[in-house]
């Protein structure tokens, strides 16, 4: 017999590390930082907001083209005297040249214009990295607190279960009554319910790590040490108005509907412009070739009032965009100070409720053995598992909020960036594509510099 049990055993074991060898190895968990590489890497809104800075350096490419003459070309064909005794025709082609010599600055000012419009744009661009980085942070650590309840709610379950199996053999025994019986079934389909309603919520907080990070989870590991911060909230709001992207947007909005009121000014100066054609064609057989240059000086004396209202709108614009600035600069410091002081809340109540569970955990133990010397009803035990149980989710809820808090705040001081953060995330020069499109302004574009400009275009 024993010779039996112990080859059975012999098999099994093989059997088991035939499976262990067998089976593909597990599969890597995500850790925070891999889901914020992630996220960032295959971030839609990052991709669209690249995009849209690219635009705006179109703007520089464009305003300085302005500097450069316009070249244009015709050809004409036409016929006089028709039907008559003296038809003549004539066909040309000739090219036209104009240039601006001069403009009073309106030009420059336009330029440097549309440059505070791209540092704008390249904060805009920061702010929104941010908000992928918050979200990807939020989606990682909701999904671990919800799948960290189920477990709770699990434990839970078995406990309430054991009470029932306690009540039951009571009451068998007649030391307990029916009540106490149903009481502990009730519970225990209260707990079933609260079991199934955790694990909806993994299913939801699932989805949103995907809509977050852009891939499924296969398991999470755990977050490690939150970055450090300011000491103080007077040192965190001094340093989000230096670093908040959106502050810095606005200022860069300033500037440049500054330098557009100055633009707008300099256009009733008039300009001087340089001006030529050449010409050549046939009349009736006979070639005929003409062309001219010219040194033109214009200004606008009466447009109905255009120029002038071009420059009360700029002007209106600039004072909107100031007091934009203020708001956003109160909107910043409200935003640190917020909160700053969500994150002091999250981590007074982490305390809290751990001095909750401590006391709950010893209230229970309590609570169960006076039940088996029959000084506690069943109810009672059932009580203290629930106040423990709503406990252990307070401080799991209070450390998801602290641990998120503390980014929230590195997200108002303008500091939750891949670069600060040290995440190993593919680099973006916003700098280059606007190198690229402006070396080449004045549409004759060397071999080289298509090629560059070709090959920034295609890359993402």
């Amino acid at each position: 017999m024993f010779a039996v049990t112990r080859a059975v055993r012999s098999v099994a074991a093989l059997v088991l590390v035939s499976g262990l060898v067998a089976a593909p190895p597990p599969a890597k968990a995500h850790s925070l930082s891999d889901a914020m590489v992630f996220a960032y890497n295959n971030s839609d809104l990052v991709q669209q907001q690249r995009f849209l800075l690219r635009s705006t350096d179109e703007n520089v490419a464009q305003a300085q083209a302005r500097f450069q003459p316009v070249l244009s070309y015709f050809a004409s064909l036409n016929q006089n005297g028709v039907d008559g005794p003296t038809d003549t025709f004539t066909t040309s082609v000739g090219v036209n040249a104009d240039w601006v010599l001069w403009d009073a600055g309106s030009r420059a000012s336009r330029v440097e214009s549309t440059k505070e419009l791209v540092f704008a744009a390249r904060q805009n661009l920061a702010d929104v990295e941010q908000q992928v980085l918050f979200n990807a942070v939020q989606a990682f650590m909701q999904l671990r607190s919800a799948i960290e309840a189920v477990s709770l709610r699990e434990s839970n379950l078995r406990l309430i279960t054991q009470e029932l199996r306690a009540a039951e053999d009571r009451f068998a025994v007649g030391e307990v009554t029916r009540t106490d019986v149903e009481l502990a079934r009730a519970r225990l389909a209260e707990a079933r319910s609260g079991l199934a309603s955790a694990q909806g919520d993994v299913e939801v907080q699932r989805s949103n790590y995907i809509f977050a990070i852009g891939r499924a989870p296969h398991a999470l590991a755990s977050p490690p040490s939150p970055p450090d911060l300011p000491s103080t909230v007077q040192e965190a709001e001094a340093i989000a108005l230096r670093t908040a992207p959106s502050l810095l947007a606005q200022q860069h909005t300033v500037r440049s509907n500054d330098l557009l009121v100055a633009s707008a000014k300099r256009n009733t100066f008039g300009n001087i412009s340089l001006s030529g054609s050449v010409r050549t064609g046939v009349r009736n057989g006979e070639e005929l070739s003409n062309g001219e240059i010219g040194v033109r000086y214009s200004r606008t004396f009466y447009d109905g009032g255009t120029l002038n209202s071009l420059v009360r709108q700029a002007q209106a614009a600039l004072e909107a965009s100031r007091f934009g600035l203020a708001q956003q600069g109160r909107s910043v410091s409200d935003g640190v100070k917020r909160s700053w002081a969500q994150l002091q809340v999250a981590r007074a109540q982490v305390a809290a409720t751990r001095q909750q569970v401590r006391a709950s955990e010893l209230a229970f133990e309590g609570v169960r053995e006076e039940a088996r010397l029959g000084a506690r009803t069943t109810l009672d035990v059932l009580d203290a598992e629930q106040e423990l149980l709503d406990a252990r989710n307070a401080v799991l809820n209070a450390q998801t909020s602290a641990y998120l808090a503390v980014y929230r705040v590195l997200q108002s001081l303008g500091l939750l960036s891949a670069e600060h953060l040290g995440l190993d995330v593919e680099s973006y020069d916003v700098t280059n594509y606007l190198e690229a499109v402006t070396s080449g302004s004045s549409g004759f574009v060397r071999s080289e510099q298509a090629d560059r400009l070709a090959r920034v275009v295609d890359r993402k």
